[in-house]
């Protein structure tokens, strides 16, 4: 009999994560290279990524000719490995495959450790496999996770480094077996290569403040082996520092450490401020239209602590109280930063899947607040639905200058229609959940807005790309086909990195003001970057020039002498000569105005 219910046991444990397995390929990968990178950042992070795959330097991270110490390597090898598939131009024509995989492939085996720490923490419960599959999707259906899942930047791969470290840290207070202490540090290294020190940082917060509310700390902490697991870590982790240390020196210092990491933690970068309670309300919005869900496993968790005093981790509530420790070092953390953005909240967002598992754990046991839990759940898809019955109210309000028809097309593919049809029939569904309540009430939710969500969301992407980025990657081709001599190419106006991705070419980046025009004159001179694929040839008697509608409106370039080549979207290709750029950088010279291209400038690419 033990042994049948061993194998039933293990039959079960399987085709659960078999089914996680194949939502999160159809969730997480399917479709991922259809569009292109969207500025500014991801195309920033590809052309590092192409860089050092085409140069050999898988050292030191470079974008455009500059030097990038933005973030740690991680990202960029794994990005620089796939570029360097034989044949990757044939199909991954946009790049954006190879740039996204890796934020795909984190949060997809970050979905499946969350489910399967939910079937090992509950192995007695006859609703080990709902629980699970709340949990995953709580995750993974966070708008947060849903946007970031796609995009080519390192938060992905931190939530997923960080998560699957947390969680396996977890695993080793439950299971007492100190032999498997090992691979949680192992994926702590692997965090640091991808953001820093934050990384340290919240596993840290977390497991001190898990093992303060435990009363056998000190054996919890002695299974985890911290001297044998910080010195793995440390082999691991260091090595690159130390080699670009030696490599650059100071730059690398002042950049990564000084500005990247002190200064964007104690000071604001880039006008990224916001009140002190903006991961209150970031918590709320990431867990969207399940957020009283994950209330109310707060509240749970919270209720237990202070009413359970045996503390012990082999308690089914110690999965929780981690969590709750997990999501409130992130929380207080991130709150004192002064710079505050939506995604630092990302990797508290398994932390607060596990909660919303929580929640629904009490409504399988039928709990008195789960009416209450789902009101406010049927209230919140109440709000959408009316946000979107008033949305010509507010469309009227979307005014952005790159996709001036944006309003046009999205009225024109149906999208607020399909987005009212699907928000008010999950509307309709929770109240009738409210009166009655079905055990797997939550899960049913969940996957009706995991199906549904692909009938809005794609179409997104999609029209968004054809208004952004098509005009960039057409006038990337037009460059490649008219460039003559190895002209130098200059972007003005409305900056895309994305140009210098697709062109591959070193893009000379500048505002439309006077000032840049004497920029543009001097750096031709002075600032001659080296490109691996193609460097410009600075003697050449003209240049190209990308510049947006409304810059070549204004006075400064309308009265230059040019050669109209090229439209896409609002940005035209031109053809300028070096004798004329000269001219009108001398008469604004001679006006006083002097260039500023020398000044250090911390984000500049």
């Amino acid at each position: 009999m033990n042994i049948f219910s061993k194998k039933l046991k293990i039959r079960n444990r399987f085709l659960i994560i078999s089914l996680l397995f194949f939502i999160g390929i159809f969730f997480f990968l399917l479709g991922i290279e259809e569009t292109g990178l969207i500025d500014e950042t991801p195309p920033l992070f590809a052309s590092a990524g192409k860089e050092m795959s085409q140069s050999g330097d898988w050292i030191t991270p470079k974008v455009n000719g500059i030097l990038r110490f933005d973030k740690p390597p991680l990202y960029y090898w794994l990005m620089a490995l796939i570029y360097s598939i034989p044949g990757n131009q044939s199909w991954d024509q946009l790049g954006s495959l190879s740039a996204r995989l890796p934020s795909a492939l984190s949060s997809f085996f970050l979905f499946l450790i969350l489910g399967e720490s939910i079937l090992h923490n509950h192995h007695k419960s006859n609703f080990k496999s709902h629980l699970a599959l709340v949990s995953s999707l709580g995750f993974a259906l966070s708008p947060l996770v849903i946007i970031w899942s796609r995009t080519a930047v390192s938060d992905s791969l931190l939530c997923g480094t960080v998560g699957i470290s947390l969680l396996l840290f977890w695993r080793t207070f439950v299971e007492n077996k100190s032999k498997n202490c090992i691979l949680p540090w192992i994926f702590l290294s692997l965090a640091i290569l991808t953001k820093g020190p934050v990384a340290v940082v919240i596993v840290v917060l977390t497991l001190s403040t898990f093992l303060s509310t435990q009363e056998d700390w000190k054996r919890l902490l002695f299974r985890i082996k911290p001297l044998q697991g910080l010195l793995i870590t440390i082999l691991i982790s260091s090595p690159w520092y130390i080699l670009v240390f030696l490599k650059e020196g100071q730059a690398f210092l002042n950049s990564f450490f000084g500005y990247h990491n002190l200064q964007r933690y104690t000071s604001v970068v880039n006008n990224h401020s916001e009140p002190w309670w903006f991961f209150i309300y970031m918590m709320i919005i990431g867990s969207l239209p399940f957020s009283i869900f994950l209330v109310h496993g707060i509240f749970e968790t919270l209720k237990e602590f202070i009413t359970d005093c045996r503390r012990e981790t082999k308690n089914e509530s110690s999965l929780y109280l981690f969590s709750l420790c997990w999501l409130f070092s992130i929380l207080i953390f991130f709150s004192i930063s002064a710079t505050k953005l939506p995604s630092y909240w990302l990797p508290a967002t398994p932390a607060a899947a596990i909660l919303i598992a929580k929640s629904a754990k009490e409504l399988l046991n039928r709990s008195k607040n789960i009416s209450i839990v789902w009101s406010f759940t049927s209230l919140i898809l109440l709000g959408l639905s009316i946000a979107l019955l008033l949305s010509n109210n507010w469309l009227v309000l979307i005014n952005d200058p790159e996709m001036p028809n944006l309003v046009d097309e999205i009225l024109e593919a149906r999208l607020i229609l399909k987005a009212r049809i699907f928000i008010f029939s999950l509307t309709i569904l929770s109240f009738v959940f409210v009166f009655k309540f079905l055990p797997r009430s939550i899960l049913f939710l969940q996957m009706l807005f995991l199906v549904g969500q692909f009938s809005i969301m794609n179409p997104i992407r999609n029209i968004t790309d054809n208004l952004r980025q098509a005009p960039i990657r057409n006038i990337s081709q037009k460059i490649r086909d008219l460039r003559k001599s190895s002209e130098p190419l200059a972007m003005v106006g409305i900056r895309k990195p994305s140009l210098h991705f697709y062109s591959q070419q070193i893009v000379f980046y500048e505002s439309n003001s006077p000032i840049g025009i004497i920029n543009l004159s001097e750096r031709f001179e002075k600032d001659k970057r080296i490109n691996y694929s193609d460097s410009p040839n600075y003697s050449s008697d003209s240049f190209l020039v990308v510049i947006d509608k409304y810059s070549l409106d204004k006075s400064n370039w309308k009265n230059i002498k040019r050669k109209e080549l090229a439209v896409y979207g609002i940005y035209n290709l031109i053809r300028v000569d070096r004798v004329e750029i000269k001219k009108y950088s001398s008469n604004f010279q001679k006006k006083g105005l002097k260039s500023d291209w020398k000044k250090e400038k911390p984000e500049k690419f």
